[in-house]
């Protein structure tokens, strides 16, 4: 199992359960996005993604609020 999750930064806007969300590791070793689910082929053929590997998409502000808390 891996290091337990916390919670860095979120969509302010969500109204409705969890949404995407920027979580790190308690060890602070790994971070994990949580997103939307990327369908378009052409986007996820720009990706080239080898095998065991996603990509989700992620609203601006998420990113931009943690970082902005850690400058």
């Amino acid at each position: 199992m891996g290091a337990p999750l916390r919670k860095l930064s979120g969509d302010s806007d969500c109204k409705n359960g969890t949404c995407p969300t920027l979580w790190g590791t308690a060890d602070g070793k790994e971070y994990v996005v949580q997103g939307y689910v990327i369908n378009d082929p052409e986007r996820l053929a720009q990706l080239d993604l080898p095998e065991g590997e996603t990509a989700v998409m992620v609203p601006v502000a998420v990113l931009e609020e943690y970082f902005r808390a850690h400058r």
